[in-house]
């Protein structure tokens, strides 16, 4: 698949590391090894995966001329913070649309995410309550602004050209499995918007690997977001050129992990976040890699993975949201 062929802006310039973690994996004690892709360590203000997307997202946008980033998430969104920074980073304004998902969840003097907006210097935020139609709410955005020509991303920029970074990552993955001499099992990815899982599944079957790939759903009942993702993925293999699609059975995405609601604490999470932080000192974030990870550590104990099996966890950043949880962690 030749990804050189659509323009970015080239902000991933060295692999992000895969390493073992010794520590979780011996306190987890299910029969498994345990390793990490540190997409937490993406370049960005305060990293995580939505990087890779927006290397192509903005390229576009440049390209197109614009001068200004639309985009929209939750009310402590990374994928928000990451193009408000990369906006910064390229001279262009950015304005947010921010859903409410849990009613009365917005604070503008929180910390975590919301604070970075402010401190990066976000032009405009425009809170809307849950269910509201975020394209038609970006667009409303665009119409009000003069003398701009505005480039909407839609949320977690997880939209074919998006996706990309996703296909992008799982060929590099490819490569360092080559060089570090190892051989994955399984790979267990969290799965949100549906850009970077169905990008990783567009790079599974693009590049033959095989390799299970479990995602752990954030927000959606399991049939509507395993149809996103394959939806997601089939279209980045069709920008590619590629003929073969994903059969339907690639893509699995529990939604048992979920909990109360999208963004709202569970006891699994909070365990899964302090257990990766006292073992390995590595920040997970409550919203989307901590619930995965609490995924992981229940499929684990619960005899999913085979006993002796290399399991990658694709950690995609968003620890500043922690701060906005200070209460969960220290009841």
């Amino acid at each position: 698949m030749n990804l050189a062929q659509f323009p970015r802006r080239g902000y991933v310039k060295t692999p992000t590391p895969i390493e073992y973690l010794p520590n979780f994996s011996k306190a987890l004690n299910a029969g498994i090894d345990v390793y990490m892709k540190r997409d937490d360590m993406l370049p960005g203000a305060g990293g995580g995966n939505k990087t890779r997307k927006l290397d192509f997202c903005v390229a576009d946008a440049l390209n197109k001329g614009c001068d200004t980033l639309i985009t929209c998430g939750a009310v402590q969104s990374n994928h928000c913070r990451l193009t408000l920074a990369w906006a910064v980073h390229e001279g262009m304004d950015c304005h947010l649309v921010l859903e409410e998902r849990v009613p009365g969840s917005y604070n503008p003097d929180a910390s975590g995410n919301n604070f970075l907006f402010q401190l990066m210097g976000v032009k405009s935020i425009t809170v809307v309550p849950k269910g509201t139609d975020m394209m038609a709410a970006m667009q409303g955005v665009a119409d009000k602004l003069k003398g701009r020509k505005p480039y909407i991303i839609p949320g977690g920029a997880s939209n074919a050209l998006g996706a990309l970074g996703y296909v992008g990552c799982m060929e590099e993955i490819m490569a360092q499995m080559f060089a570090m001499g190892l051989n994955f099992d399984h790979m267990v990815v969290p799965s949100g918007s549906a850009g970077t899982h169905g990008g990783i599944i567009a790079g599974m079957i693009g590049n033959n690997i095989n390799i299970p790939v479990t995602g752990i759903g954030v927000n959606r009942p399991k049939p509507v977001q395993e149809n996103a993702v394959l939806t997601v993925a089939n279209q980045a293999l069709e920008l590619l050129g590629v003929e073969t699609r994903v059969p339907a059975d690639k893509v699995v995405a529990f939604d048992d992990y979920v909990g109360p609601g999208y963004s709202l604490p569970t006891d699994a999470m909070v365990e899964a976040v302090s257990m990766m932080a006292q073992t390995e000192a590595i920040l997970l974030d409550p919203v989307y890699s901590g619930k995965a990870m609490s995924g992981l550590i229940d499929l684990a104990r619960k005899g999913y993975f085979a006993k002796g099996s290399k399991v990658l966890f694709l950690h995609t950043g968003g620890s500043p949201a922690l701060f906005a949880y200070l209460p969960t962690f220290r009841k």
